[in-house]
């Protein structure tokens, strides 16, 4: 997808800014100190071209690699997710979703296209989730998981911007969560859906934040400067 940019307020125009601050939505969503990452389905199937149902997240990878290295720097838990379905789910009709979305039937389990993508590094304090839709809460542990761990805030990223990330986040609120969504970690097959889906989630669900916002959060949890690893993240980025 392309590159994202730091687009103005009103993508949709002043008359819909209107409409949306008269129905009181975008209020700002508390930051607790007590987060935790969920890095949603950052699988080859998904970042890699050569796999029907991916793309190009070169930039949103790198961009999850950082968000990890530092969560994990702050002992912030780092959580990655997988979409993963046994062969009888992959051939048979038990999964109603992939009567609409047949394509995911290739997300089969122990194939290349559900291995996470190895730009990104699972270390053995992470977790994985793996899910069987959209949502990583829903017909999982994760909510349990998060609960055990203490967590008040989730940090989501990931793939896709309009499928899973917007599931996983809406979910994440609805579980009592307060949720942010990371920008330039999210990427989607096309803008259109991609910017769709982060103008609703800002409006009504989450904070969506920029990188740097994510990383001085971190920063503000124990005062460890995460400058060193951005930036060596953006020289193997760029190289």
């Amino acid at each position: 997808m392309p590159a994202d940019d730091d687009r103005p307020a009103g993508l949709h125009g002043a008359e819909t800014d209107a409409t949306y601050d008269r129905a009181g939505f975008g209020a700002a969503v508390p930051r607790g100190s007590r987060p935790a990452l969920v890095v949603v389905d950052l699988t080859r199937g998904f970042t890699e071209t050569g796999f029907a149902s991916g793309s190009d997240l070169t930039r949103e990878v790198t961009a999850a690699a950082v968000l990890a290295t530092t969560a994990r720097q702050h002992d912030v838990p780092v959580i990655y997710t997988a979409i993963s379905y046994t062969p009888a789910e992959a051939d048979g009709d038990a999964i109603a979703w992939l009567r609409k979305a047949p394509g995911m039937r290739a997300l089969r389990e122990g194939s290349d296209e559900v291995a996470l993508d190895p730009r990104l590094e699972q270390h053995p304090g992470d977790h994985l989730v793996l899910k069987k839709g959209a949502s990583a809460f829903h017909g999982t542990g994760l909510a349990t998981l998060l609960t055990s761990l203490g967590t008040d805030t989730l940090l989501v990223c990931g793939a896709t911007t309009s499928g899973c990330v917007r599931a996983t986040a809406v979910d994440g609120v609805q579980c009592g969560f307060n949720t942010l969504v990371v920008r330039e970690a999210c990427g989607d097959r096309a803008r259109g859906p991609h910017d769709a889906a982060l103008f609703d989630l800002q409006a009504k669900y989450a904070d969506v934040v920029g990188l740097y916002d994510a990383l001085a959060y971190f920063d503000r949890l124990s005062g460890r400067d995460t400058s060193e690893p951005l930036a060596a993240a953006g020289q193997r980025a760029g190289s």
